[in-house]
């Protein structure tokens, strides 16, 4: 009599903001994914440069998490369709997906009144998720954080991003934060951070302008372009928008954008970015570029660039790929921050390159290093 065939382990993908834009686009994008209903265009993972990489399967992803609100998952999903944001039909099609993981959202914080401390918090949110490992029978689970932006903080005080994020390496769990906010940068959680055993990717995800920026800024540097001025605005609607027509959350937005140039011209050119919130834009957003720079003999030339994009679709298979990554890097024993990552984020942990093809090619040997074949 033959074994029964073992089922693949289950892995776990916690989401902070998972009733947002991003998080909904993430669930139902896997789900139709699973289902054959689209290809996973702009899932680097799904490329073959990872086909190796004993990465964890798409079908075997359960999704759960935190939020403030309570717009439930399949009703998010039919405004996003509604919006042009996810294919028409599609909610409909994957609402089972959709229920599932609305089950598994759980209240976030701390909210207006909210009279717990801050050890109260992280241990409920560490609470949160170790009951969804440990009743979903999961092999392990990896929280991201996809939340609208949060000002820097001024005091000593843990920001919610970092509640979050220390409550994730106290349950066991890799962390992503795909935001600006403060997360696990926060200098309180520097110590947890080292003692955890955990890896752990990046700050805010590299989705549209600073992506441009990451390829446009190598390609002066190595032609020996001399640029004056690099300028740009964007315009967003959604909740991003509203949450960066704050000033404070729009400086810490724009500090990644300033590090690219920075790391891959050798110095800040004069200009600024300039972040406008348009709430009839919803989940679309438009940036523009202007460079002005010198030639030849000092000859002044301009190059300008129009980036429109749906932040939501662009985010989302991102989310997916560090997901997958970071499981695969905990289950092979890899530990602390993944400089090899960079790839994805305006403001990578560790000693990593800027140029984005450099980051590409760290990423690829960062595949091989996970791939079944290679040792530690």
């Amino acid at each position: 009599m033959s074994a029964p065939r073992q089922l693949p382990p289950r892995v776990g993908i916690w989401l902070i903001g998972a009733r947002g834009s991003v998080a909904t686009t993430v669930v139902a994008g896997c789900a139709a994914l699973t289902a054959g209903l689209r290809p996973p265009t702009g899932l680097v993972t799904e490329t073959p440069a990872f086909a190796g990489s004993g990465l964890p399967a798409l079908s075997s992803l359960v999704f759960g998490g935190h939020d403030t609100l309570d717009c439930p998952l399949p009703k998010r999903a039919e405004q996003l369709a509604a919006g042009g944001v996810l294919p028409p039909g599609l909610p409909a099609a994957v609402e089972a997906e959709l229920a599932a993981a609305e089950r598994e959202i759980r209240p976030g914080g701390p909210l207006p009144g909210d009279t717990r401390d801050e050890e109260e918090l992280i241990a409920a949110f560490a609470t949160d998720l170790r009951d969804f490992v440990r009743r979903l029978g999961l092999d392990r689970a990896v929280v991201v954080n996809v939340a609208s932006t949060e000002p820097a903080p001024t005091g000593a005080a843990l920001p919610a991003s970092s509640l979050y994020a220390a409550a994730a390496l106290r349950a066991g769990c890799p962390y992503v934060n795909f935001t600006p906010s403060t997360g696990l940068h926060h200098p309180g959680l520097a110590g947890l951070a080292a003692s955890s055993g955990l890896p752990y990717g990046g700050r805010d995800g590299k989705t549209g302008q600073t992506l441009l920026r990451s390829v446009l800024g190598p390609m002066f540097a190595q032609r020996a372009l001399d640029v004056r001025a690099w300028s740009g605005t964007n315009l967003l609607g959604g909740g991003d928008g509203a949450a960066l027509a704050d000033p404070a959350a729009a400086a810490a937005k724009n500090a990644g954008k300033e590090r690219v140039l920075a790391d891959t011209l050798g110095t800040v050119p004069e200009g600024q970015v300039h972040i406008d919130d348009v709430p009839a834009l919803g989940d679309w957003k438009t940036a523009w570029d202007h460079v002005a720079f010198d030639g030849f003999l000092g000859t002044r030339m301009v190059l300008q660039t129009i980036w429109q994009g749906c932040d939501s679709a662009l985010a989302a298979p991102l989310v997916l790929d560090l997901a997958r990554l970071l499981a695969r890097a905990h289950e092979r024993g890899l530990s602390g921050p993944r400089p090899e990552l960079a790839f994805f984020f305006k403001d990578p942990v560790g000693d990593a390159p800027a140029s984005l093809a450099e980051q590409y090619a760290e990423l690829e040997r960062f595949a091989r290093r996970l791939s079944e074949e290679d040792g530690r």
